[in-house]
Order: C-alpha cells, then sequence, then structure tokens
C-alpha cells in the first residue's frame, strides 16, 4: 500500500497481498464462518480529550478508547484506538461527525482533521466535527509489526525464472516474520474490523449515524461500513475507488491492465512535444525509446545521481506513465544518463531517483497492517505457487509494463486462512463516489466498479484529472464543488456527474496532489492503496 508536517490533505494510495500456499503450511487459525457481534454491542467509554500536541493549535484535541481484538468475544483482550478531533466552531449548523480515512491499508490518519482543517470550505467545514482515526494496527493504535527489512518490505518482484524461487522464498519469509511477530493479532487485523472500530467511535462520541471521507483503500473501508452498518451511514464520500469485486489480487493487477493505455497515451503526448524531450517523433517511435532504455538497463544498468537502475525497476515506476508531463522528463533524463550526454535541465534526474528509491527507510508497520488486511479480507487468492508463475508469464506478454510483477507470487500465499468471508456489497447505499480519469493506483475502471456495485451511489468523474486522490488534493479540479453540496447539503446529485479538469501543463510536472505521503508506486516500499 508511508506524515509529513502540517500536509494539506491526504492523498490516499496505495495495495497488495496473497493467500496461503499449501495445505501443509498450518493456519494460524483456522477459518470461523461465525459473524462476529455488531459493533454496537460494544460501548467504548467516552473519550479523555486533551491536547494533542503543544506546538499544534488547542483546537485539536487527541483520546485514546478501547476496543475489542475479537469483536466476537468484546470482554476479552482489548487494543487501543487513537482518535482525534476538531469541533466545529458553529454549533447552531453543526450537522454531525466526519471521520476520515487516508487509504493504505495501513495509512495513519489521526492528524487528518489539521489538513481537512486547512482546506474546507467555510460552509462544509462548520457542519461537521473533524474525526481522525489511526486504524487498528498502524499509527499509534497498538502498532505491530513483522520485523521486515527494507528489501523484505519491496513487493515490485519482475518475473524471471531463475529468481523464482527466490520470490518465493520472499513470500514464505514474510508470511511466516509476521506469524512469528503478530501472529495472535494479524486475523483481527482486517477491513471488517476496522468498520468495526468506526462505528464503536461513533458509540463513543454519543452519535447516531457518521458522515465519512475515504480515500483510496478508504473507499474500501466506507463501503464495508456502509454495508455492515447501514443504518448509522449519513453522508459518505468515497474518493478513488477500489473495486469491491477485486479485492485483493485484482486490484493490483489492475495496475497492470490498466498502465498499458496511460503508457499509450504518454508516448503519444510526447511525441507532439518531441522539440523539448527529444524521445521520438511518433507515439511508436516513443515507445521504442523507452523500451530500448528498458532493455539496455537490463544488460547494463543505467547510472543516475549515483543509482544504477535495471530495467525491471524503470518499469515498476510504472505509475508516472498516468501524468505525462511528469514522466516526459524523467524518461529523457534517464536517456541522457544512459547515452553519457549533458543532462536535461531542472530537476529530472533526482525526482526519478526520489520517485524510485526513497531516501530513507520505511518502518514495517504499514506494510504488517497492509498484508494483514489484504490477505485477511477474503481467501480468494490462489494457494500454489505455480498459478502465481503461469499467470506471471501470461500477464508479461499481455501487460509488459507491469504484467509480471502485478501477477506473480505474494506473501499471502501463505498466510493463514481469512476467519471472515468477504463483505458483499448488497444493500443500497447512497453515497458519493469521486474519480479522476488517470489515476494510476485505483484506476478509472476500479472506480467505476466501486461505483456499481454500490446500488443507490452517485459518481463524480474528473475527465483529464490525473493522479491519486481528487476531492481537495487537487484545488482546481472540477469535483470539488459538487463534493463540497454533497457533504454541506446531504443531497446526492440527482445523476451522475461528469466534468472536466484541466490536466498539467507541460513543464510543471505533476498534477496538484495531497501533500501527504501516500503508498507510491514505486519498488522499495509496498505499494498501497
Amino acid at each position: 500500500m508511508r506524515l509529513s508536517p502540517r500536509p494539506r490533505v491526504p492523498r490516499s494510495v496505495p495495495l497488495l497481498a496473497a493467500a496461503g500456499l499449501l495445505a501443509t503450511a498450518l493456519p494460524l487459525l483456522s477459518a470461523n464462518p461465525a459473524a462476529a457481534a455488531p459493533a454496537d454491542d460494544y460501548r467504548p467509554r467516552k473519550p479523555s480529550w486533551q491536547r494533542c500536541d503543544a506546538g499544534q493549535p488547542a483546537t485539536y484535541e487527541c483520546a485514546t478508547i478501547e476496543v475489542p481484538l475479537d469483536y466476537r468475544r468484546p470482554e476479552g483482550r482489548r487494543i487501543d484506538l487513537a482518535i482525534s478531533r476538531i469541533k466545529s466552531q458553529n454549533p447552531a449548523k453543526r450537522h454531525g461527525v466526519l471521520l476520515m480515512n487516508p487509504g493504505g491499508p495501513g495509512g495513519a490518519g489521526l492528524d487528518l482533521p489539521l489538513m481537512m482543517e486547512e482546506s474546507m470550505p467555510k460552509e462544509v467545514r462548520e457542519r461537521y466535527d473533524l474525526i481522525g482515526f489511526d486504524p487498528r494496527g498502524a499509527g499509534r493504535s497498538s502498532p505491530i509489526t513483522c520485523g521486515l527489512t527494507d528489501s523484505e518490505q519491496s513487493i515490485d518482484r519482475a518475473y524471471r525464472p531463475e529468481t523464482y524461487a527466490a520470490d518465493v522464498a520472499w513470500a514464505r519469509t514474510v508470511a511466516d516474520k509476521c506469524r512469528e511477530k503478530a501472529g495472535d493479532v494479524l486475523p483481527y487485523i482486517t477491513t471488517r474490523n476496522t468498520a468495526r472500530d468506526m462505528d464503536a467511535i461513533r458509540a463513543a462520541l454519543g452519535e447516531r449515524t457518521v458522515s465519512y471521507v475515504g480515500y483510496s483503500y478508504g473507499t474500501y473501508l466506507g463501503a464495508v461500513y456502509s454495508q455492515m452498518f447501514p443504518q448509522r451511514t449519513d453522508r459518505f464520500v468515497l474518493d478513488s475507488g477500489v473495486d469491491p469485486e477485486r479485492v485483493w489480487r485484482g486490484m493490483i493487477q489492475v495496475w497492470a491492465s490498466e498502465s498499458e493505455p496511460a503508457f499509450r497515451r504518454w508516448a503519444q503526448w510526447t511525441a507532439e512535444r518531441d522539440g523539448e524531450y527529444h524521445l521520438g517523433t511518433t507515439a511508436d517511435a516513443v515507445s521504442k525509446t523507452f523500451w530500448d532504455l528498458v532493455a539496455r538497463a537490463d544488460r547494463d544498468p543505467i547510472e543516475l545521481e549515483g543509482q544504477k537502475l535495471t530495467g525491471d525497476q524503470i518499469r515498476s515506476a510504472r505509475g508516472l506513465f498516468f501524468t505525462p508531463a511528469t514522466a516526459a522528463p524523467l524518461v529523457s533524463a534517464l536517456k541522457a544518463a544512459a547515452e553519457g550526454g549533458p543532462r536535461p535541465p531542472g530537476p529530472a534526474s533526482a525526482e526519478l531517483m526520489k520517485a524510485l528509491r526513497p531516501a530513507e527507510p520505511s518502518p514495517d508497520t504499514g506494510t504488517a497492517v497492509f498484508w494483514s488486511v489484504v490477505c485477511g479480507d477474503t481467501g480468494a487468492w490462489p494457494r500454489d505457487p505455480e498459478q502465481y508463475r503461469r499467470d506471471a508469464v501470461k500477464d508479461k506478454q499481455r501487460y509488459p509494463l507491469y504484467g509480471d510483477m502485478a501477477s506473480t507470487i505474494k506473501p499471502c500465499a501463505f498466510w493463514q486462512r481469512p476467519l471472515e468471508a468477504v463483505t458483499p456489497m448488497r444493500t443500497r447505499a447512497n453515497v458519493l463516489t469521486v474519480q479522476n480519469e488517470w489515476d494510476p493506483q485505483t484506476p478509472l475502471v476500479s472506480g467505476q466498479g466501486l461505483h456499481r456495485s454500490l446500488k443507490g451511489s452517485r459518481m463524480v468523474l474528473a475527465l483529464g484529472g490525473e493522479g491519486h486522490g481528487v476531492y481537495l488534493a487537487d484545488p482546481a479540479s472540477c469535483a470539488n464543488a459538487p463534493v463540497n453540496a454533497y457533504l454541506a447539503s446531504g443531497q446526492l446529485p440527482a445523476g451522475d456527474v461528469t466534468c472536466r479538469t484541466a490536466p498539467a501543463p507541460a513543464g510543471r510536472g505533476a498534477a496538484p496532489q495531497p501533500q501527504r505521503p501516500l503508498p507510491l508506486p514505486f519498488p522499495a516500499v509496498p505499494q498501497r492503496f
């Protein structure tokens, strides 16, 4: 599926995992079809609020509540849930509480009220107490760890026959380490239990219903809540949608299938600007330039900013191609480095290296939560490593940019069986879904799938919109106005809304994105939603 100080708005971003492998790999716990007790059977104590930090506004308050590890046993083991709030400053216009999730799985959300406070227009902001929370296992909410090294957290593993046994060993090692370090907790770090935690927060706050803004993985969390607690679901905005029909292997594989049209769009865009980027005068020529660079780097890694990049590492940056104005100067810089000629002006080389290899190691708490959720939500992951191998070979041909990395072995091939079945989307949900046309982490077809699954929902589609995260992430997005109107009034649009957002102009770089670091599509850290 990975917090900078005082960013403006969350990006959600990114997600993966795999299921169990051999029948001889003993699951930690047997699957139990019994449904957990509803969260409203468990009533947390009222929060004891206090100022979060002396360096933050006094209005930003934090508290901790206890929730059951296992909601089937509410009097059993408890875990901490860190929550935060900024209250509405206009009690006369206050509608209720607005919970938020930044994505992940594994993204911490305690500071989201600060971001929303800065970005929301007054007519929306004054209607809510803004409520942030770190999902179970993440941030300050009884954080878990699998003790993974940086290399073990990387998931972008290209399929090659000579290295596949090592990739299988990696997947098994991650699952084994997680079981050894946190095996008594991991089966309960799931989307359904996080939805129950959301309802526990509602109960602790004394509210009858909750409103919600969820980004990326947060859209699936919100969708699951709407099915488990439809009577509690008020104004829900699900931004950059996860398709419930694809959880979770299919969501990784959609990165591969939808990168191909994005790459073709980039090649055409770049060809039209050959005078600036010198990568080719036709889309075919630009594509050939790119793949020649990949082949060259596979034979002899290309050195850029002191790092040697292989062709597989270059391919793993597939998310760049959803924003042509960012990808073109970066590929141009890579070409110049390969040819040993003068570097193009500007920060392109440094930006590429930042994308491909983050400067600092990433703690594995987010990764542990990520795998727990993606593996623990559904039992649909293949159990046989040979199926992953076959799929990787096939998809490398079908989707050359990322197909093998999407379909190859994942740690969930060795994970314990889930305790609960995946959540069916059967109950009407009058919620608002929001989507950019060119989103690398939750591509358009995924957002459309979420909209289709939630009967009664409306969709706001920003044609031309680039990047992951829409509402408030880009101040110029055409989607902001209909979302603000819905949050302020509670009235869904009469029908789906399609508007147009201008993409990033050449030379400006990526379209404006939320400044919160989200799961990014690069190899040194897990991709998340």
